[in-house]
């Protein structure tokens, strides 16, 4: 069943890498104003391009083009900067990512990485409990980036000294990192238990079966989720998730507006699921006007 969701709230995404055949992989500004067309036509006000990790020229290229795109767009959801998921992550947790393309946590990096983007960096993702992240963290916080904890082995305890160093989020929770137990509830436990930490949720129905949504609805304070395609390109896209070879779950291939759409159809009311979308993530990155 369809469902028709009618809104004058603006759906914010704040981590999506593509869409049909285009991606943050890129150096043309022409690729990132067609994934903001994409995402814009299907509902999505907004959005921060997300960047894949890579070596630093590699990751500020891709910086540059947003920049470009984001100085001449007349069309479609917009970019109000960038989310740069890495480089400083967990090899061991690197889900979909090329963990060869992961660096050390450093403020020496963090430092070449971002000089001159800082105007542009909204949020970045790190893992924790690596050697170095604590540090960085604080960096990011110091520049005025927000800090989100992703691509992870953290345990709960590394998940609090993250917060501690000034993390405010977790990135897509339950996917590529420390799954829950009873004896260390990990990244995750942390997320759903925490009352200060928003988290990212992918609604595709893939990345979190519907029970798993339903118990972090349950469990979350309800102005701390945050609703996130995670979309990336791919064949197929617009109908369902994106796997690579093996089957490998490589992202989302829908937009925020789908996410809403199947949260609807599991029963839950649309103005929860708007919040999730629209409110949220406005709180979040602190916009007062679009």
């Amino acid at each position: 069943m369809a469902y028709a969701v009618r809104t004058q709230k603006e759906l914010i995404d704040i981590h999506v890498h593509g869409a049909e055949k285009y991606d943050t992989l890129t150096r043309r500004q022409d690729d990132v104003l067609r994934l903001a067309d994409i995402h814009g036509s299907r509902g999505t006000g907004s959005i921060l391009p997300t960047v894949y990790p890579g070596t630093v020229e590699d990751m500020r290229a891709n910086m540059t083009a947003i920049r470009r795109a984001m100085a001449s767009q007349s069309s479609g959801a917009t970019i109000l900067g960038v989310h740069l998921e890495g480089p400083f992550l967990n090899p061991g947790r690197a889900g979909s990512l090329d963990k060869k393309s992961f660096l050390d946590p450093s403020k020496k990096t963090l430092r070449e990485l971002v000089d001159g983007f800082e105007d542009l960096i909204r949020i970045v993702t790190v893992a924790p409990e690596l050697s170095g992240a604590l540090a960085v963290i604080e960096l990011c916080r110091e520049k005025g980036f927000l800090v989100q904890m992703g691509h992870s082995d953290a345990t709960f305890e590394q998940a609090e000294e993250g917060k501690q160093a000034g993390a405010t989020g977790i990135t897509h929770i339950f996917n590529a990192m420390r799954g829950f137990h009873h004896r260390e509830p990990g990244l995750a436990g942390f997320g759903l238990m925490d009352d200060d930490i928003y988290v990212e949720v992918i609604a595709d129905l893939v990345h979190l079966h519907p029970q798993s949504l339903k118990m972090v609805f349950e469990m979350k304070r309800p102005d701390r989720i945050i609703l996130v395609s995670d979309s990336v390109k791919g064949a197929g896209w617009g109908k369902g998730a994106i796997r690579g070879p093996g089957g490998v779950l490589e992202g989302s291939g829908v937009s925020l507006m789908d996410c809403v759409k199947n949260l609807i159809s599991l029963g839950m009311h649309q103005d929860w699921v708007l919040q999730f979308a629209s409110d949220n993530p406005k709180q979040y990155l602190g916009i007062t006007e679009i």
